[in-house]
């Protein structure tokens, strides 16, 4: 910028997670809240391949919208999962399941499961999931399956009780946090390169293309190092 005035309008919203420099974009603000539910649920792991696709990105901020497909290889009982992530209000396209007069996109924002036996659609943090046929939809709230896993009294409860040396919280960072970051972060990485990526699986290292370093490992000023 300038000394007189900016050399572009940055908005509060350019800066709230989605400066370059400063930031992680909309995947930094909202992916791990979003992605959560399909990382546990799934047991993705990392990826082994990555396709960016987006707006001009800039030095200064995030691209206005971008769409970042994750793909994980077969893991166990669970068949090979891709994983698309959208923002700067994309959207997916209308299932052709789908009647036309059901509302597409259905939010603003949210998540949508696409399985070989029907669709499921979940706000952003997964809240409020529906299977979208009304008919089995109805069939579940008046019998729902068996709980599988294990009830909690919340997350700030959880957090209390690992620091007084119980079970660790849902979101331990070694066994989920942790992890999770890290395979979001890997889209943001794709996006800055503009590159497809293609991974190591079990370790989430970068096989292609030759990623810079400084992109991994910025320098920082004196004093700001860690």
């Amino acid at each position: 910028m300038s000394r007189g005035k900016p050399d572009k309008k940055l908005t509060r919203r350019t800066f709230v997670g989605s400066a370059a420099t400063a930031g992680l974009g909309a995947l930094g603000d909202i992916a791990c809240h979003a992605m959560d539910a399909a990382f546990w649920t799934l047991d993705l792991g990392f990826p082994t391949r990555i396709e960016p696709e987006s707006t001009t990105p800039y030095p200064e901020s995030a691209p206005a919208a971008s769409r970042i497909v994750y793909h994980f290889d077969a893991r166990g009982p669970r068949p090979a999962v891709k994983v698309v992530w959208r923002d700067g209000n994309l959207a997916p396209t209308k299932p052709e399941s789908l009647a036309d007069d059901v509302r597409w996109p259905i939010d603003d924002s949210g998540q949508l499961w696409v399985g070989d036996d029907g669709l499921l659609f979940a706000s952003i943090y997964g809240e409020k999931p529906r299977v979208l046929d009304p008919e089995r939809h109805a069939a579940l709230l008046a019998d729902p399956p068996a709980e599988t896993y294990p009830r909690t009294d919340g997350v700030y409860d959880e957090f209390i009780e690992a620091c007084r040396g119980g079970p660790p919280a849902g979101s331990d960072f070694a066994g989920h946090a942790g992890p999770l970051t890290e395979m979001v972060l890997l889209g943001n990485l794709a996006v800055r390169t503009g590159r497809t990526l293609e991974l190591d699986s079990a370790t989430g290292v970068v096989v292609s293309p030759t990623i810079p370093d400084e992109y991994i490992r910025p320098a920082y000023r004196e004093g700001w190092r860690w």
